[in-house]
């Protein structure tokens, strides 16, 4: 029956337990006497809401604390092996898989180096396919526990109705990949197993806001850093975030071709290949033929050397032409949103890190108009080179607390055995 809001009932527990489950989650240990402030529900629906979460195998017992008075309270969590996430990150040099459990407690990862074949999507797949038989094998997690799939990619992700999430990823060479429909062709999990696709500076975003330095605010822009550049916008009305082709925003009038084939993007000149590209022109170190990630270090090195060694004149040049790139891109994100927070993410904004950092927000503030550069912060990432998986397991969690931790649909009930039987061969004794 819908109330005269149109919700019915079934709707006003999953909500309910929504509210609960997120609270135990990010706040929690808490008791049943704390959950009713916290979530604004009344005793008695978070006793009927708790004693059907702990039914569920959802939620247990964590300890006591004296109460005023009165007979200990019993503190409640979410119950770490109740449930599985896989997040991949599809990035530059490596396609990595690595296994959760419901707290986001990594329990095993498998990587893929991308060589000379790059971005071939038959290789990616292949890779993510195999990266997800692997951690599955080595924890001796079972497929019915898992919640999904979290996938972050370059590129723009359309999330079509009979294709699933299709991939527009025109840097990597990827006209409208299928990439769920092919996943969903070689996988060895079960139907019910869901892909969550997004782009990565997303699930970047996504993982720095719940658990990084982005948590507490309420507008930030995430970016990734690495051999070219992207952005996440997260606001009150962009709550889980929005990914920005920042990295194509034109920069000058005529530049550099770009790797998607236009001129002057700011990808062409604050990305780390091409900050190497200058290097390598110049003959200086590194030598051509390392990865980026070898290369970036070389170049670091040589630009800031040992104490009474000689910096490199060019290595210095490139990463200062770099930081002002990065900074005046920085400035446009920050008069057009006006953010609280900006943080840097990726593997070559973490190389970079603090030596790199006080030049990006220097040319930042010389670019932006005084006002709202008054009112940013701009730092680093807290979560290192694992937030885009951490973030695109995020994604698959995100969906199971929207559903108020329900793991099947009334049309597959019939898959609750396999889910019950899989769970008490995990639980700890």
């Amino acid at each position: 029956m819908a109330g005269r809001n149109g919700r019915t009932v079934r709707d006003l527990r999953r909500a309910n337990r929504t509210a609960v489950l997120q609270r135990l989650y990010f706040d929690g240990p808490l008791s049943r006497f704390e959950l009713g402030p916290a979530t604004g529900l009344s005793s008695g629906s978070v006793s009927n809401v708790v004693a059907d979460l702990v039914a569920d195998g959802l939620v247990e017992e964590a300890g006591s604390v004296d109460s005023d008075g009165g007979r200990p309270r019993t503190l409640l969590r979410v119950a770490p092996h109740s449930g599985h996430m896989i997040g991949v990150d599809v990035g530059e040099t490596r396609v990595r898989v690595e296994l959760f459990d419901l707290t986001l407690t990594e329990l095993a990862r498998a990587e893929r180096p991308l060589e000379q074949q790059g971005y071939d999507v038959e290789v990616i797949v292949g890779h993510i396919r195999d990266g997800i038989a692997e951690v599955l094998a080595t924890e001796g997690a079972h497929p019915e526990l898992l919640l999904g799939v979290g996938v972050g990619v370059p590129g723009i992700v359309e999330h079509t109705g009979d294709r699933g999430a299709v991939v527009h990823g025109q840097t990597i060479g990827w006209d409208a990949v299928p990439l769920e429909e092919l996943l969903r062709s070689r996988s060895q999990l079960p139907e019910s197993v869901r892909y969550f696709i997004d782009n990565g500076a997303k699930t970047l975003g996504q993982a720095e806001m719940w658990f990084g330095a982005g948590r507490g605010a309420d507008n930030a822009v995430v970016v990734l850093f690495g051999s070219g550049v992207g952005a996440c916008l997260v606001t009150a009305e962009v709550e889980h975030g929005r990914a920005v082709e920042w990295g194509h925003l034109t920069v000058r009038v005529r530049g550099r071709r770009c790797r998607c084939g236009a001129l002057g993007c700011l990808e062409a000149y604050a990305g780390a290949e091409s900050l190497l590209a200058p290097r390598r022109e110049e003959g200086g170190r590194p030598a051509v033929g390392l990865d980026e990630e070898t290369a970036l270090t070389a170049l670091l090195a040589a630009a800031y050397p040992p104490e009474g060694a000689a910096p490199d004149p060019v290595a210095l040049a490139v990463l200062e032409e770099t930081a002002e790139y990065l900074g005046a891109g920085l400035s446009d994100l920050i008069n057009l949103f006006q953010p609280e927070r900006i943080l840097i993410g990726g593997w070559a904004g973490l190389q970079l890190g603090a030596r790199f950092l006080p030049a990006v927000r220097r040319y930042a503030t010389r670019y932006a108009l005084r006002h709202p550069a008054e009112q940013v912060t701009i730092d680093l990432g807290r979560l290192g080179p694992d937030a885009v998986t951490v973030g695109a397991a995020i994604l698959p969690l995100a969906d199971f607390f929207g559903r108020g931790g329900r793991r099947v649909e009334r049309a597959a009930e019939d898959r609750l055995p396999a889910w019950r039987a899989a769970l008490e061969e995990r639980t700890p004794r």
